[in-house]
C-alpha cells in the first residue's frame, strides 16, 4: 500500500504567505496614506499570523493562534468590506481568510 504523503503544499507555507500578505498591506497602506494605524496594524496581524504558521510548521496540531489572528482579521476587514464595498484592502483579506479556513479545516478534520 502507498502511504499517504500529505497536501501538495504544506499548509504552513500557505500561513508564510499570508503573513507576508497582511504585513506588506500594512506597509503600503502606509507608504500610499501615511496610516499609521494601517502600518501597525498590518505589521502586528503579520507578525502573529507568522508566529502561528511556525508553531503550524512545527506541529500540524498547533493551529489555534494562527485560526485566531485569521479569523479576528477577517472579521475586521469584513466589516469594512461589508459597509465601504470596497475590494482593496479589505475584500482581499476577507477573501484569503476564507480560503484559508477552507484548508485548516480540511486539516483539522484529517488530524481528528
Amino acid at each position: 500500500m502507498q502511504k499517504d504523503s500529505g497536501p501538495l503544499v504544506p499548509i504552513h507555507w500557505i500561513g508564510f504567505g499570508y503573513a507576508a500578505l497582511v504585513a506588506s498591506g500594512g506597509i503600503i497602506g502606509y507608504a500610499k496614506a501615511g496610516s499609521v494605524p494601517s502600518l501597525a496594524a498590518g505589521l502586528f496581524f503579520g507578525s502573529l499570523a507568522g508566529l502561528g504558521a511556525y508553531q503550524l510548521s512545527q506541529d500540524p496540531r498547533n493551529i489555534w493562534v494562527f485560526l485566531a489572528t485569521s479569523g479576528t482579521l477577517a472579521g475586521i476587514m469584513g466589516m469594512r468590506f461589508y459597509h465601504s464595498g470596497k475590494f482593496m484592502p479589505a475584500g482581499l483579506i476577507a477573501g484569503a481568510r476564507y480560503f484559508l479556513f477552507s484548508c485548516c479545516s480540511s486539516l483539522l478534520r484529517s488530524l481528528v
